[in-house]
């Protein structure tokens, strides 16, 4: 089992460097120049370098590169210095002259607009998006099964029909187009009876109270988030129902005279579940992905809105820190997937 899970690190490794790799060389063939998108347009040329030396600009690609990797890497070389140990809060290991090995979380730099390290943005932004994604996952899970369970249990009736129109819509219907259509349905022309708004997030600051949580303003990205995958869950579901309620002993459930629900929910769904599971898992990191436009449509303050608003500023930390946490959370996903497969189902080989 650990050479199993090794070997999946391992992988996971190679395709994190892969991405890395293909960051670095996308951002730094844009055009601009960091130092001032860092410090203005009317900066004075000393202040311009300074920066350009803090993120080694004035050195060649590749040498940039090797210091971007340096900077990513939990365990580094830094100069041992009073200086670096404020700005990337490592712990030494040990030291030979003036050079330093020492551990360190990974380092993303900052912004160019607000000069605060990347890091911070991503921490006060991702858990706003992960119970969005969370709870857009939990939504689409359970409304998606029963939705498949019952338009397999009532093949070819008018229920397996409009449940396979509402499947089909939902794969259909971009993110951001239904966000617009949802939040104007939803949040404009029904808001008297719905109480929800056109856009807002989760968090919303009240000048007695402070920041107060604001759970309607969740219900609209939610429901847009999580209508791709219903409808994929939708689908799934129903086909596995149909072939396991195929099955030889379906019948003989049937024969012994067992209730209807004990053969749908404790033999037929049981055994049906395995394509579903690997659905949500696939999906739950998609999710992450696909909130940029959700959360900009509905102005939710998520990784997703931070992300683009970055990208409109050209501010490339911001939107490259995004990109390999987004990047990083698809591939512990996998690996953990992966892992609980060898548990789950003996015919996956863990040699």
């Amino acid at each position: 089992m650990f050479r199993y899970a090794l070997r999946k690190f391992l992988y996971g490794l190679a395709v994190m460097g892969g991405v890395v790799i293909v960051v670095f060389v996308l951002f730094n063939i844009l055009p601009g120049d960091p130092a001032r998108m860092t410090m203005g347009q009317r900066s004075d040329l000393q202040s311009l370098e300074a920066v350009r030396k803090e993120f080694g600009l004035d050195k060649p690609k590749t040498v940039q590169f090797f210091l971007y990797l340096n900077d990513l890497s939990p365990l580094s070389f830094y100069e041992n210095n009073s200086e670096n140990k404020e700005k990337y809060h490592f712990l030494q290991v040990f030291s030979f002259g003036k050079q330093a090995f020492v551990l360190k979380w990974p380092y993303l730099r900052r912004s160019y607009q607000t000069k605060r390290n990347v890091t911070t943005i991503l921490w006060e932004t991702v858990p706003n998006t992960f119970v969005l994604a969370l709870t857009a996952m939990i939504f689409a899970t359970v409304t998606g099964v029963f939705l498949g369970v019952i338009s397999a249990v009532n093949k070819d009736t008018w229920i397996d029909r409009t449940a396979n129109a509402f499947a089909i819509l939902g794969i259909s219907a971009p993110a951001f187009f239904a966000g617009i259509i949802i939040a104007w349905f939803f949040g404009f022309v029904l808001s008297e009876y719905t109480g929800l708004n056109m856009s807002g997030s989760l968090y919303n600051y009240d000048p007695f109270k402070g920041e107060v949580m604001t759970w309607k303003n969740l219900w609209l990205p939610m429901f847009t988030l999580g209508l791709r995958p219903l409808a994929v869950i939708v689908q799934l579901t129903r086909s596995a129902m149909l072939e396991v309620l195929s099955q030889d002993y379906i019948r003989t459930a049937r024969a012994k005279g067992l209730s209807r629900g004990s053969i749908i929910y404790k033999h037929a769904l049981k055994n049906a579940l395995n394509p579903i599971i690997t659905a949500v898992s696939g999906w739950f990191a998609s999710l992450l992905a696909g909130s940029f436009f959700v959360e900009y449509v509905f102005g939710y303050n998520g990784l997703g809105r931070a992300t683009v608003n970055a990208l409109e500023m050209s501010d490339f930390p911001v939107v490259m820190g995004s990109i390999l946490f987004i990047a990083l959370i698809f591939v512990l996903i996998n690996i953990l997937v992966d892992i609980l497969y060898a548990f789950v189902d003996p015919r996956v080989k863990l040699a």
